[in-house]
């Protein structure tokens, strides 16, 4: 495993400096998840930080933005996802992202090999952008301990889609969400909410 501190890491993305200890703090105060993963793309006490102003007006240049947030366990990549923008990573508490390069993606079926994926350790308190090529999905922890990840996406990122394309071959088989384009491993069950099934491989465990 490498570290997002490692020069292996600038391909997947860069690590900001920003102070996150009033998000840190939010974070640990809320309830404990008892079982599974947890995803909510707008949380009302992470969008009540200086922080989310600031992720607003500088990190995203002015844009409309949520800050939501992703918790529970998990130990295995499952699926990976990309969208058309970056995406801000923090760390509430240790935390191992699984990434991967879009680049590597097979358009012409639409599969992408696991073995491609590399695991990066993330400090708590530590904020990264993950470019918008770059695969990610659920973080993981070490110990089987419960992770808590902050989220930051352009506003609407990952809601429902309100149109889906009548088109339904090439890349708009992983249209899954707005803005989340993702392809699931045989394991991990997205195929009954509709993801497309393209991993191939092991389905990498930490």
């Amino acid at each position: 495993m490498k570290s997002v501190m490692d020069k292996e890491f600038k391909q997947y993305g860069r690590v900001l400096n920003l102070d996150t200890a009033q998000f840190v703090q939010t974070m640990l105060a809320k309830e404990p998840i008892k079982e599974g993963v947890i995803y909510e793309p707008s949380d009302a006490d992470l969008e009540k930080l200086p922080l989310y102003q600031q992720m607003q007006d500088e990190v995203f240049g002015g844009m409309e933005v949520e800050f939501g947030f992703c918790s529970g366990y998990n130990e295995k990549l499952n699926a990976v996802e990309y969208h058309r923008s970056s995406e801000i990573d923090i760390a509430a508490t240790d935390l191992v992202l699984m990434l991967g390069r879009q680049q590597d993606i097979d358009y012409g079926n639409n599969t992408y090999e696991t073995k491609n994926v590399e695991l990066f350790f993330v400090p708590q308190g530590t904020a990264v952008e993950l470019y918008a090529t770059t695969l990610h999905y659920a973080p993981c922890r070490e110990n089987g301990a419960e992770f808590r990840c902050g989220v930051v996406l352009p506003k609407g990122t990952n809601l429902p889609l309100k149109v889906k394309p009548a088109d339904n071959s090439g890349e708009n088989q992983l249209l899954f969400a707005a803005n989340k384009w993702l392809i699931g491993h045989s394991e991990s069950g997205v195929d009954k909410d509709g993801g497309f099934i393209g991993l191939i491989g092991e389905n990498t465990q930490l």
